[in-house]
C-alpha cells in the first residue's frame, strides 16, 4: 500500500468512527422521549460536545502567550515545552468540559420525562461520559493529523457539518413544495453561498509575497549562489479554525457561569436575547471578538522580529530595507495590513448570514458562514496536502 493509500484509508477509518460514535446515545435517556431516533440521537451522542472544550482551552492558552512572557518562552523552548504547553492545554479542555458536561446532564435531568431514572448517578455518568468524548475526539483528531491526511480538528468539524446538508436541502424542497418559501429567495441564497466559497477560495489562495536577496555564502564545503527568492505571507495569517470557532464562545461562556450562579433573573434573560444570532448587538461584538482573535493568532503564526532574524541568519534581505530592526519593522507593516484585511473577511463571511437575517430575511436553509469556511478550507487543505503526497513519497519516488 502506498504512503497516500495508508494515510488515506486511516483518515476514512477514523472519520468513520467518530460519525458513528455520533448515533450513540447517552445513557440513561427515556425511550418514550422521543430523543433516542436518528436525529435527536445526534444531538444528544457521547460527542455531543464535539471539540469546542479543546478548541476553546487552545485559545485561553495562545491569549495567554501573548501577555505572559514566561509561556510565549516555553513555546518557544522546543518539544519539552510545547509538550508542558498541550499538558496545560489538556487540563483546561477537562475544566471546560466537565463544565459543559455537567450544564447538559443537569438541564437533561430538569426536564420530565427526559431521564428515566433521575439521580446523582446520572449527572456523574453523563458528565464522565461526554468528558470522555471530548478527549477521545481530541485523540482521533491528533491521529489523522499525524498519520492520516488534513488538519484532524477541521476535519471532524468538517464531516459534522456536511453530514447535515442533506437534510436542510431536503427540507429546503419540502418548503418548496409547500409554498413556505419562494423560489427566489432558494435562488438568491444559492447564489450567495457560491459566492461566498468563491470569496473563500480567493482570499485563502492569496498571498503578499515580499521580496528577498540571498547574497553567496558557503556552509562547509557547499556553496550556495545569489538567489532571489520571495517570503509569502498569507492574506488571512489567523488561520479559519480559532477566529471563528471559538468568538461566539468568549460572550457564550460567561453568560452560561452567570446562569449558573444566579440563576435564570430578568437581566440575563434579556441579555441573552440582546446576543441572539441576528441581533445587531451579536453582529457588533462577534465583529470586534474575530478582528481581535484574528491579530492575536496572526501575531503568533508571523513574528516580524523572528522572521527577520531569520532571514539575516540565512543572508537574506529584503531590497531597499535594511536588515535588522528595519527588516522587522517593515514586515511588520505588511503583516498588519493583511490582516486587517484578512480580519474584515473573516467578520464579512461569519456575518453574512446574520446581517441577513437582522434584515428581516428569512433563510430557508441553515446557510452558516462559518460552517461554510471550515469545509472549504479544509477541503482546500486536503487538496494541498494530497497534491504533495501524490508527487513525493519518502524515497523521493512518485506515489
Amino acid at each position: 500500500m502506498s504512503e497516500l493509500a495508508r494515510r488515506i484509508a486511516i483518515t476514512i477509518g477514523a472519520l468513520l468512527i467518530y460519525r458513528l460514535g455520533c448515533f450513540i446515545p447517552i445513557a440513561g435517556l427515556s425511550p418514550q422521549a422521543g430523543l433516542l431516533q436518528p436525529n435527536a440521537a445526534a444531538r444528544l451522542s457521547i460527542f455531543s460536545l464535539v471539540i469546542f472544550p479543546y478548541l476553546s482551552a487552545a485559545i485561553i492558552i495562545q491569549l495567554f502567550s501573548v501577555v505572559w512572557g514566561r509561556l510565549s518562552a516555553l513555546e518557544r523552548s522546543g518539544e519539552a515545552g510545547r509538550r508542558r504547553i498541550a499538558r496545560y492545554t489538556l487540563s483546561l479542555t477537562l475544566l471546560f468540559a466537565a463544565f459543559q458536561a455537567f450544564g447538559i446532564a443537569s438541564t437533561l435531568q430538569s426536564m420530565r420525562g427526559l431521564v428515566a431514572e433521575p439521580s446523582a448517578w446520572f449527572l456523574v455518568s453523563t458528565t464522565a461520559t461526554l468528558v470522555g468524548g471530548v478527549f477521545f475526539l481530541v485523540w482521533l483528531s491528533e491521529l489523522i493529523t499525524r498519520h492520516g491526511i488534513g488538519n484532524g480538528l477541521a476535519l471532524i468539524l468538517s464531516v459534522g457539518i456536511v453530514a447535515a446538508f442533506p437534510a436542510e436541502v431536503a427540507t429546503t424542497i419540502e418548503l418548496l413544495r409547500q409554498g413556505a418559501v419562494s423560489g427566489n429567495l432558494v435562488l438568491f441564497n444559492a447564489i450567495l453561498s457560491v459566492a461566498v466559497v468563491a470569496m473563500i477560495v480567493l482570499v485563502e489562495s492569496a498571498r503578499r509575497n515580499v521580496p528577498v536577496q540571498y547574497v553567496a555564502r558557503q556552509v562547509g564545503k557547499r556553496v550556495f549562489a545569489p538567489r532571489a527568492s520571495v517570503l509569502p505571507i498569507k492574506l488571512n495569517s489567523a488561520g479559519f479554525l480559532i477566529p471563528v470557532t471559538v468568538a461566539p464562545w468568549i460572550f457564550n461562556l460567561p453568560l452560561a457561569l452567570a446562569t449558573l450562579v444566579f440563576g435564570q433573573t430578568p437581566w440575563l434573560a434579556a441579555a441573552y436575547a440582546h446576543l441572539t444570532y441576528g441581533k445587531p448587538l451579536n453582529i457588533v461584538l462577534i465583529s470586534i471578538a474575530v478582528f481581535l482573535l484574528a491579530f492575536i493568532y496572526a501575531a503568533r503564526v508571523l513574528d516580524p522580529e523572528h522572521a527577520a532574524a531569520a532571514l539575516q541568519k540565512l543572508g537574506g534581505t529584503i531590497p531597499d530595507v535594511a536588515p535588522g530592526d528595519a527588516t522587522a519593522d517593515h514586515l511588520d507593516r505588511i503583516a498588519s495590513l493583511t490582516t486587517v484585511v484578512g480580519a474584515v473577511y473573516l467578520v464579512a463571511v461569519l456575518l453574512i448570514p446574520a446581517a441577513l437575517l437582522a434584515s428581516g430575511t428569512v433563510l430557508p436553509y441553515n446557510f452558516a458562514g462559518g460552517s461554510v469556511l471550515i469545509v472549504v478550507c479544509t477541503n482546500l487543505d486536503l487538496k494541498k496536502q494530497v497534491r504533495e503526497l501524490s508527487r513525493i513519497n519518502r524515497g523521493g519516488e512518485r506515489i
